[in-house]
């Protein structure tokens, strides 16, 4: 697996992550929303960079403009609940993406051990498309996993991108390790420790809480 880390190179995008993991701003839910959503939108943009364009022909008042545009289908797939901002952004750039949700959560056993459980599909074919998978909070690396692997009867996707605003190093190397070389990581920034629960420090806390309110546990 391919990994883009884009906080590699300070941009704007440093503000926004500053934003979302600011105790003082979190409350503000639509202030977090829209921030993760304008990451989505840059991490959608540099992803746009490796995909593949046609030259076109673009007829405009005064003349014809020659131009190349995306030459790819694309599906964007958000683990719910948490993907939804997320994946509001990469929409925002890639609109005439088609669209796949699937469902991921932690099911515990006990405060410190759980597993990951998938029960909700709902996704086009994804034979020979292109794929940008999309989820928030790259903890232990296994949400990925398991909806990679659920998403396998859908067809076989041409390319694999995965979408995640934080990461842990723990959580990258799980899936360095698990899936195929071909697949590409863009992720905002990367921490270096996880907690005894399995959650990202520093990280920002509970993505899909902080977008849409607490919820009751399993």
């Amino acid at each position: 697996m391919q990994v883009f880390n884009l906080e590699e190179k300070n941009s704007i995008l440093n503000k926004f992550i500053a934003e979302v993991r600011d105790v003082k701003m979190q409350s503000d839910k639509m202030r977090f929303r829209r921030n993760i959503e304008r990451i989505g939108e840059i991490l959608g943009y540099e992803l746009s960079k490796t995909l593949i364009y046609k030259e076109t022909s673009v007829i405009s008042p005064l003349g014809v403009s020659k131009i190349s545009l995306l030459d790819e289908e694309l599906v964007i797939c958000s683990i719910l609940r948490a993907g939804l901002p997320l994946h509001n952004g990469l929409l925002n750039y890639f609109d005439n993406a088609e669209n796949s949700f699937i469902s991921a959560y932690r099911h515990h056993s006990s405060k410190t051990e759980f597993e990951i459980k998938v029960e909700y599909l709902a996704s086009p074919s994804l034979e020979g498309k292109t794929l940008i998978l999309a989820d928030p909070m790259l903890a232990t690396g296994l949400s990925f996993i398991n909806v990679f692997n659920a998403l396998k009867a859908m067809g076989t996707p041409k390319n694999i991108h995965l979408v995640s605003v934080i990461g842990s190093k723990q959580g990258i190397e799980t899936l360095q390790k698990e899936l195929p070389d071909h697949v590409k990581l863009w992720i905002a920034t990367v921490d270096n420790d996880l907690d005894e629960h399995g959650y990202i420090v520093p990280g920002l806390g509970d993505a899909g809480d902080l977008c849409f309110g607490t919820k009751l546990q399993h």
